[in-house]
């Protein structure tokens, strides 16, 4: 048996698998700081073979409460992904227990994203007619930063900007741009066709790609957490931010939304921008609207559950949409989506999965529609 994660986004640390029934492992942090969370890791040889697999400082991870209830992810053929249901929370430990039915068998904290798949949906939304895709600038590592431009920046048309994976680990947000890519460029569907009427929208899909390819949680190939960058991202260490944060200043923003995961929270909910300085009645109603569309549009999402008020403190306004809600004056939202499932519509099978997450995106659109046609 062996166990292998020199791949795209793999990462954990093997102490021992020389007992299938005592596989020991540590959660690997990311290249340059300590957040660890992420693993994807490939086991061959197992066939058949009940495994109990360890990982040995699972308290040590950035979020312990997102153990209690979560559920690993495994696949055999890297496209159909399930829940592992044997898995817990114990003494600081989380266990996977499984016996898998073919011989190799990958797991996973959540459905991966690979960058292949990036460059596949980035080229895929460049042959649409109504798209077009640039580079705003390169990576730490000189990876480019995509963006995909929909609608045409003319007089009238208002400017949406939609950003995702400023925290690598969250590939939940990949395949939610994947969702909401496939139906804003559905020449059919009529929503599309009228956002495309009213706005042009400059869509990230991976704001972390080198944080993507090394199995990062949380950070960018430089330890910053790109997503405490916004007051004032720094060109070398944080580039990411910088060139898309520059693209904004030269286009504008009318409505802003920064898709993310949340690790312990069971739902999906919005981040919102009240405690910002300068936040107004008007834009209180604008976001008010937008939530309500989002709502109608999607029984996935719900406002009941949250963050708590002040929870980001003094780093409020260098976090993305809190920047942008100071900045532009404009509704700008944080979506979460869970790592475990969603507590109000649980799915045995498969819990929070990259499919719903696509289904998050395409419901998305109604609600970017409702605010065009409400302001």
């Amino acid at each position: 048996m062996k166990i292998s994660h020199s791949f795209d986004s793999g990462a954990i640390e093997v102490l021992s698998v020389d007992d299938p029934g005592n596989i020991r492992l540590r959660l690997r942090a990311d290249n340059a700081a300590e957040f660890r969370q992420w693993f994807h890791f490939r086991v061959q040889g197992a066939a058949g073979q009940s495994l109990r697999m360890v990982f040995e400082n699972a308290a040590e991870a950035a979020y312990p409460d997102g153990w209690p209830g979560y559920r690993c992810v495994a696949s055999y053929d890297r496209r159909s992904w399930f829940r592992v249901a044997d898995t817990r929370y114990e003494d600081g430990q989380l266990i996977v227990e499984h016996a898998p039915e073919h011989g190799s068998v990958y797991y996973a904290y959540f459905e991966p994203y690979s960058y292949e798949r990036h460059l596949d949906l980035v080229g895929w939304a460049e042959m649409s007619p109504f798209a077009q895709a640039d580079s705003l600038g390169w990576t730490v590592e000189g990876r480019e930063i995509d963006r995909i431009v929909v609608g045409r920046a003319t007089p009238g048309h208002r400017p949406v900007w939609v950003i995702a994976r400023q925290h690598p680990g969250e590939t939940m947000a990949e395949w939610f741009i994947e969702g909401l890519l496939e139906r804003l460029l559905d020449a059919a569907d009529p929503v599309a066709r009228r956002i495309r009427e009213r706005a042009v929208l400059h869509i990230v899909p991976n704001m972390n790609p080198d944080g993507a390819i090394h199995g990062n949680l949380r950070t960018n190939a430089a330890g910053r957490n790109l997503n405490r960058e916004w007051r004032a991202p720094d060109e070398q260490a944080s580039p990411e931010v910088f060139h898309v944060r520059r693209a904004m200043e030269a286009t504008g923003c009318d409505l802003f939304l920064d898709i993310h995961g949340d690790e312990a929270l069971p739902y999906v909910f919005f981040s919102t921008a009240e405690e910002v300085p300068g936040f107004t009645v008007e834009t209180a109603a604008r976001q008010a609207r937008f939530v309500a569309a989002f709502a109608a549009a999607s029984p996935d999402f719900q406002t009941e559950e949250g963050y708590k008020p002040g929870r980001f403190g003094e780093e409020l306004l260098t976090l993305a949409s809190k920047w942008v809600a100071h900045r532009f004056g404009c509704v700008s939202l944080t979506l979460e989506m869970p790592f475990k499932d969603n507590a109000n519509l649980p799915d045995g099978h498969a819990g929070w999965s990259g499919a719903r997450s696509k289904r998050m995106g395409a419901a998305m659109l109604n609600a970017i529609l409702a605010h065009l046609e409400g302001a």
